[in-house]
């Protein structure tokens, strides 16, 4: 008799069949299914072979096979395949019964997911799994949310199979509907960030102070050692070490365009409809496009070449100290934007996020893993209605200790033409969020003069509105008061 399997899942890619491998190396019992039969026969008979692991032919077969109440977990091409999957699987499925979406799908998706399977007696999850294929074989971070009616079903699946950190599983409930998938997108948001301020200060240390790859690893592999201890600085320094069969450094032979598939996108496109300033985040992924114009480029260097500043003539040791600052500092203010990002979705949601559990679910497994996570989570543990990080000591303390080097590291950008738009755009807000007076006065006298959108005063209370006639033909009649 055969034994019924724990859970299903369905799509054997690079991720799917590596967290089916480490589900039966922590015993549950997983039956599985793709689309394209040879590919399950093949991984059955290889990376699976030996193992309690189930292949099936059908939606159907699969579904018969699991105990009550059914779980079922896609690993698909997020959009409509995974709609699709869905309504495949529904006729088959019964009252509490479990679909979950690990892709990396859209948050509006698994709103209306969440909300449609509801309908129908079916709990959906959507949960966003950080850590590429070695995250998943070996624990990755899962942001899980949807219908929480679900989570003590699948919680012992997903904490077991999950990161840890102080034994402490990288895996908490996030929050309800589309929680676990917004926060797995402002994760990627953040990576986005981080991997674009790595970027700037191997530039400047490559190009504008002349280290060779050789010594860059070193540099990168003791700044790993400190407060920028991180999985994304580990794998740079080992990038960095890597030779062609030339014996020359593999890096510099990569052709500098950069991809990306979205979510770095609709991080930004969340932040403006929310009106969160994020700006770093946003910078990063128009840095990705800039750099996808590569013709474009190469025709503007040879026309502008001639133009190009002198070579540094300082001292390289301080150079180094002032970007390390810079990207120290900068990687805050992309943590403090990504926070203040997920606080204000969670009162536009009322998702209830507790922001202290997320840094544990990032400490371990995901690509934006590092050491000052646990900073984060003491940063509201003292405070958890803290506004923003740069309002902790701690984190405060850090900025105004990087301050200057910081701005030496862009002045330096900015002398020898080499471009840092991520360390200008974190520095920038930060001028501007620790400021007391901003021009905005300027622009909304300017919206009242074009368009008679009124503004307030500071010598009358907050609320109160005015409109003044600029060019005395404009009329006393101002347009409604409204934010987008």
């Amino acid at each position: 008799m055969t034994i019924p399997a724990d859970i299903g899942l369905i799509g054997l890619a690079v991720m799917g069949q590596n967290l089916v491998l480490n589900m039966n190396d922590h015993g549950f019992k997983v039956a599985v299914y793709n689309r394209t039969t040879a590919k399950t026969k093949d991984f059955l008979d290889n990376a699976a072979k030996n193992t309690a692991i189930t292949g099936t032919e059908s939606i159907k077969e699969l579904v018969a096979i699991l105990k009550t109440p059914r779980t079922i977990m896609l690993m698909v091409k997020a959009g409509t395949v995974v709609d699709q999957f869905i309504q495949q699987l529904v006729p088959y499925l019964e009252t509490d019964d479990i679909i979950i979406d690990g892709g990396n799908s859209n948050y509006n998706d698994t709103q209306r997911r969440t909300l449609e399977l509801a309908q129908q007696g079916i709990r959906f999850i959507g949960t966003g799994v950080s850590g590429g294929e070695e995250g998943a074989r070996h624990g990755p971070a899962i942001m899980p949310g949807g219908n929480k009616a679900a989570w003590e079903n699948v919680k012992p699946i997903f904490q077991s199979i999950a990161a840890k950190v102080d034994k402490i599983p990288c895996c908490q409930w996030v929050g309800e509907n589309g929680a676990g998938h917004y926060v797995k997108m402002v994760h990627n948001g953040i990576e986005y960030g981080d991997m674009q301020l790595i970027a700037e200060a191997y530039h400047l240390m490559r190009v504008a102070l002349g280290i060779n790859t050789e010594q860059l690893q070193t540099i990168f592999t003791e700044w790993n050692q400190g407060v920028l201890d991180s999985y994304l600085i580990e794998i740079t320094s080992d990038i960095l070490g890597v030779k062609d069969d030339d014996g020359l450094p593999l890096v510099d032979k990569i052709l500098d365009v950069a991809g990306q598939k979205g979510t770095g996108k609709w991080t930004g496109i969340d932040a403006l409809d929310l009106g969160v300033p994020l700006t770093l985040i946003s910078e990063a992924v128009f840095a990705r496009c800039l750099s996808s114009m590569q013709q474009e480029r190469y025709k503007a260097a040879q026309l502008f070449s001639a133009d190009k500043k002198p070579l540094f003539e300082g001292n390289v040791e301080k150079a180094i100290a002032s970007i390390h600052d810079a990207l120290y500092a900068s990687k805050i203010i992309s943590y403090a934007q990504g926070y203040m990002l997920m606080r204000q979705a969670s009162q536009e949601y009322n998702w209830q996020l507790n922001y202290g559990d997320i840094a544990l679910i990032w400490r371990g497994g995901c690509i934006i893993r590092s050491q000052f996570l646990n900073n984060i989570k003491q940063a509201y543990d003292n405070n958890s209605q803290l506004e923003n990080l740069l309002l902790d000591k701690f984190f405060a303390d850090a900025i105004k200790k990087a301050d200057a080097g910081w701005r030496n590291a862009i002045k330096l950008g900015i002398d020898l033409g080499i471009p840092t738009p991520a360390f200008s755009s974190a520095l920038a807000f930060y001028d501007g969020y620790r400021s007391q007076i901003l021009p905005a006065n300027l622009l909304q006298a300017q919206r009242d003069y074009f368009g008679a959108h009124s503004y307030e005063r500071v010598d009358k209370p907050k609320g109160e509105f005015f409109h003044t006639n600029w060019t005395g033909q404009g009329g006393q009649t101002a347009s409604t008061v409204y934010d987008v």
